[in-house]
């Protein structure tokens, strides 16, 4: 395949990613989630420090308890895994770029379930109740959450997004 054929798949799977709230009651394959994991590993990141770290949820119980931590918690129940991930702050770098970082995992980590045929959601909203994760999950107070991922395969596939036009959004070219 060209540079070019491949751009044009890459920027395919960008535009047609869709945040997925509603899942089939279908198990994901582990091997399919390490593999996003992998790819969400392969982010960059301020002197390579890779900040990010994951958790797996596959158990229903602790499904259920970090659900009930959010307003979104009909799709972290109807998902087939959970994510969420931390950054390490023993890993840290500078605080805004390990950020920066984290983001950029997360949006590997969507691309790859979703070239998979896998749905999925990067949720923000919990992370007022961040630390409760956290404890929840019997973890290290130097990681801090940064989002829960819901992973399924989607029900449906009726999602749909606009974006602004570029023009509204190159706020200078010289």
């Amino acid at each position: 395949m060209s540079q070019l054929d491949q751009a044009a798949v890459l920027h395919e799977l960008i535009k047609s990613r869709r945040s997925v709230r509603h899942y089939e009651e279908t198990s994901v394959d582990r091997a399919q989630v390490l593999a996003a994991l992998e790819a969400a590993s392969w982010a960059p990141s301020g002197l390579n420090n890779q900040p990010w770290r994951f958790a797996v949820i596959w158990d229903g119980a602790l499904k259920d308890a970090i659900a009930g931590l959010t307003r979104y918690a009909t799709t972290l129940r109807a998902a087939a895994v959970l994510v969420p991930v931390f950054m390490d702050a023993s890993a840290g770098y500078d605080r805004t770029k390990d950020c920066q970082a984290v983001g950029a995992a997360l949006q590997n980590l969507l691309l790859s379930c979703h070239a998979q045929g896998l749905g999925a959601v990067w949720i923000g909203e919990i992370l007022k109740n961040k630390d409760r994760v956290r404890e929840l999950l019997e973890l290290p107070e130097r990681l801090e959450l940064m989002a829960v991922v819901a992973i399924g395969y989607p029900a449906h596939g009726r999602q749909q997004s606009h974006r602004k036009p570029l023009e509204e959004l190159i706020v200078c070219e010289k």
